[in-house]
């Protein structure tokens, strides 16, 4: 029996599975840290109390400390969100429980379930990237999720705009990065619409297109993944915009690319996300038994 957390910008979801079998689930609004971890301690509780859990696996929302032998591994770093800086999540849960606790960023765990359960079974590289709240991506070389002092940030990396792109961009960091310029709320500040509302093929979407593509070009060449998973809220359902971000890249990369790659949407969906939080359970397991 294990235990997920996964924290989303405005939900968090709860999971108690074994193995991958999911027991029970639940979902909590994401505010501030103390109020937010109350409610799921108070679930986590519940469950340890009823179940022999055997480890804590943690897919957050960043940036937070991902390196084990950090003193401050799984606290909070310089994130927009009110009230979590600074924050340990990982030492509260070790201190309260006494069990294995693994923690990654949220796409990071994405992309370790969609390894091991979904579209990327039996593949040692491949990433997953997400377009929602914000731009994240997950890349998993040797099995492993790509990792130092912190998880990556590539949805804060800059790429060359479609002619013409001019916006500023909304990312209280960067302005115009990746995130700035394609995530949900950008895409709202651009068009005054959600997502929802706009027609995959409709041209407003161009330079959203050539953005992500350009993200995605950057890591087929560095990476070299075997398969690249799109998924997220502005993603979600849209099987024409993934085929147009798909026949950009190979536009873009112009035949240069040395492996062969595929790009489509996660086989996992909306269960992604806390499924990631699972595999990182099961890998922080599988590694206090190696």
């Amino acid at each position: 029996m294990i235990a997920g957390l996964e924290l989303g910008g405005t939900k968090c979801v709860a999971t108690l599975a074994e193995g991958r079998d999911i027991v029970d689930q639940r979902r909590v609004s994401t505010r501030d840290a103390g109020t937010t971890v109350d409610d799921l301690v108070a679930i986590l509780d519940e469950w340890v109390a009823a179940h022999p859990v055997r480890a804590i696996g943690v897919a957050a929302f960043g940036p937070i400390r991902t390196d084990r032998a950090a003193p401050d591994f799984g606290t909070f770093l310089a994130t927009p969100k009110p009230g979590w800086q600074g924050f340990g999540l990982a030492a509260h849960l070790q201190q309260r429980y006494g069990l294995p606790v693994g923690l990654d960023s949220d796409v990071n765990g994405a992309a370790l379930a969609e390894g091991r359960w979904g579209g990327a079974q039996e593949m040692a590289n491949h990433a997953y990237i997400t377009v929602g709240t914000g731009v994240g991506v997950g890349l998993v070389i040797g099995g492993r999720t790509m990792a130092g002092r912190a998880h990556s940030e590539m949805g804060h990396i800059f790429v060359d705009r479609a002619p013409g792109d001019d916006t500023p961009g909304i990312c209280p960091f960067h302005g115009g990065c990746v995130e700035g310029l394609i995530s949900g709320p950008a895409l709202a500040a651009r068009t005054g619409k959600s997502g929802e509302g706009l027609d995959e093929m409709d041209p407003i979407w161009n330079p959203f297109v050539h953005v992500l593509a350009r993200l995605v070009h950057t890591i087929v060449l560095t990476g070299v993944p075997e398969r690249v998973a799109l998924g997220g809220g502005v993603l979600v359902n849209r099987p024409a915009l993934v085929a147009r971000v798909d026949a950009a890249v190979r536009a873009s990369l112009g035949g240069y690319a040395q492996a062969p790659f595929t790009i489509a949407a996660p086989q996992l969906g909306d269960q992604a996300g806390p499924m990631g939080a699972l595999a990182i359970a099961l890998d922080v397991l599988e590694d206090g038994e190696a």
